[in-house]
């Protein structure tokens, strides 16, 4: 069977030029790219501005290919966790997150992903492949209805935290940025979006050379190499030193303060001795620390510390003048908290 290649695929000017080849007008093109990004349709039938003729043509020569919701599994918390099936029928899942100040979407960049980090489940799959960036659109998309419907408020927040390593597939999570952010797609802010790697020291400075408007997080975990290689192997060939020259690169380009994330864990990183390490890390760029709470999986023996040695920590950086915020888990329950997604039905 003939697979049609992905209309979204498409920039407007390889529509106007394909439209041109089978006799349409190129203004058509504006008009479908409309309907494709903006109406959102599934279907070329429901573009009806365009004559049976054209929709006939673009029928048989192109599919539209939206990805679907094979799971969802809500939480305790209100949080939503959906399974995401793509064309070619692998998964990525999609986390909606709701707060009483905000609604953030949780978004994959990867079905699976490479990079083997200790304590996070998708780390356990193996990579499939690079989503596009109308997959990942399709994502935000979907968790923004479902933020109207189920909350009837609108999505606030992206983070590409998801399945996946952002900075491995980074020209269509950029073109995705672009497509989000674009009047012509959902007019999304950039500094509502948040991209956050585990540490890929050439592709943060490309990030700096291409002025890039999002905020961006670094998963840092531990602030010594012998710590870090432990837990997130691609450290090895990232070292702590070559990272913070990275990223004083992007903080010169762009002007964007760092977000380190920090998972805190027992008797691994959340001692005062490992404060002092990630304070002097924190001298590299101005950034602020996210503590997250550890989110148990059963391939790991990390537990979460207890609250009285994060309370102790955060004051540790508090009093030196460091920005610190602790992210309560939310969905857990389900699967679908910080570090646990890896396709797991209930």
């Amino acid at each position: 069977m003939q697979v049609l290649p992905n209309i979204r695929s498409y920039e407007v000017q390889q529509l106007k030029d394909w439209l041109k080849s089978v006799g349409e007008p190129g203004f058509r093109a504006d008009q479908i790219d409309s309907w494709l990004w903006q109406k959102g349709v599934a279907t070329f039938a429901e573009m009806t501005n365009l004559g049976k003729g054209l929709r006939d043509k673009l029928e048989a020569s192109f599919s539209i290919g939206k990805l679907r919701v094979d799971d969802e599994q809500r939480s305790k918390d209100g949080t939503i966790k959906y399974a995401f099936s793509l064309a070619d029928g692998n998964l990525v899942e999609g986390v909606l997150i709701p707060t009483d100040s905000r609604i953030t979407a949780c978004v994959s960049s990867q079905a699976g992903c490479s990079l083997t980090c200790k304590f996070c489940a998708t780390g356990y799959l193996d990579l499939k492949r690079n989503l596009f960036d109308y997959e990942i659109f399709d994502q935000i998309d979907h968790i923004r209805k479902a933020a109207l419907e189920a909350y009837g408020r609108p999505l606030t927040n992206i983070v590409y935290m998801g399945m996946g390593e952002p900075l491995l597939n980074y020209r269509q999570v950029l073109r995705s940025i672009a497509r989000v952010t674009s009047e012509k797609g959902m007019g999304m802010a950039p500094k509502r979006i948040t991209v956050s790697t585990a540490g890929i020291s050439k592709m943060i400075r490309k990030l700096g050379d291409d002025g890039v408007k999002f905020e961006f997080a670094l998963s840092l975990h531990a602030a010594n190499d012998a710590k870090r290689n432990e837990i997130m192997p691609i450290n090895e060939h990232n070292s702590l030193e070559a990272l913070g020259d990275a990223l004083k690169h992007f903080h010169s380009c762009t002007g964007t303060r760092v977000t380190y994330e920090y998972i805190i864990f027992e008797d691994f990183n959340d001692s005062l001795e490992d404060a002092e390490e990630l304070f002097q890390f924190c001298q590299v760029v101005p950034c602020k620390v996210n503590i997250i709470e550890y989110n148990p999986i059963a391939e790991a023996g990390f537990k979460n510390t207890s609250g009285n040695k994060m309370h102790r920590f955060k004051e540790y950086l508090e009093a030196r003048g460091v920005i610190v915020n602790v992210r309560r888990s939310r969905g857990r329950d389900v699967d679908g908290a910080c570090g646990q997604l890896a396709l797991k039905k209930h």
